[in-house]
């Protein structure tokens, strides 16, 4: 089985060797493409007309001048170009919880919905912050549920679908399907900079962990891996009268 990881908090960042050694694992067929540094909330952007550069750093793991859908747009269109695609792309793990409108604002999501545009299996993960470190036993569990999700694949990776785990404070865990939440990230900004005519403003990645309880957040902080499939349709009927001509009327 080939596996290409990738993330948006960089190629050095622990959670990506986290998941990289859960990986190895269950194949040595492993791959890492990910950004040269950090890329958080630059949800599904690609760089059309600027370019990027991808460079080999170590064998089967690159780095990538771009964002984190421009990893995955580089493996298969440069890394495997000569080769078969990655079986499975994985994500992650975030350092810090991707629920409710992160789907949107976030990189690591963006890694596996390309995933998911291209046809191949993608899932994304992503931790508490303050999580534990993980043991032996967390390795084993976190390969393990990486081999469940592909084995299972002809349930949830149809056409457009992905799915997002989110993982409690401490794994040995339980999982469960989760209810995407209403968490707004983003609330507060901080204006540096500002006189009449221009500003320099910074919104903060704060938030207040609001949950519903059946959320994402009420199931991690209960202790559950918190389990979404998502898919990129995200469509809905236009009401009728959103379409009525008022010149014709």
């Amino acid at each position: 089985m080939r596996i290409l990881i990738s993330n948006d908090d960089g190629i050095e960042a622990p959670g990506i060797k986290v998941l990289e050694e859960a990986a190895l694992r269950l194949s040595d067929d492993v791959w890492v493409i990910a950004p040269d540094g950090n890329r958080s909330g630059f949800g599904h952007c690609i760089s059309l007309r600027k370019g990027f550069s991808v460079s080999r750093v170590a064998e089967q793991r690159y780095a990538c001048t771009g964002t984190p859908a421009d990893c995955v747009i580089a493996g298969l269109n440069w890394v495997f170009r000569d080769g078969r695609r990655p079986d499975m792309v994985l994500s992650g793990i975030n350092e810090g919880r991707n629920v409710a409108e992160d789907v949107s604002y976030s990189g690591t999501m963006a890694v596996a919905r390309e995933a998911a545009l291209n046809g191949i299996p993608g899932i994304a993960f992503s931790a508490p912050r303050d999580s534990e470190t993980f043991s032996n036993a967390s390795f084993d569990w976190l390969s393990a549920r990486i081999r469940s999700f592909w084995e299972t694949r002809g349930e949830w990776a149809t056409e457009g679908h992905w799915l997002n785990v989110n993982l409690p404070r401490r794994v040995p865990a339980p999982m469960r399907a989760a209810r995407i939440g209403r968490d707004k990230v983003a609330t507060r900004v901080l204006i540096h900079e500002e006189d009449a005519v221009s500003a320099r403003i910074e919104p903060l990645a704060d938030r207040n962990y609001f949950t519903t309880g059946e959320d994402e957040n009420g199931l991690i902080d209960s202790g559950f891996a918190a389990v979404t499939c998502l898919n990129w349709f995200g469509n809905a009927q236009v009401p009728a009268g959103a379409l009525h001509d008022l010149e014709t009327a």
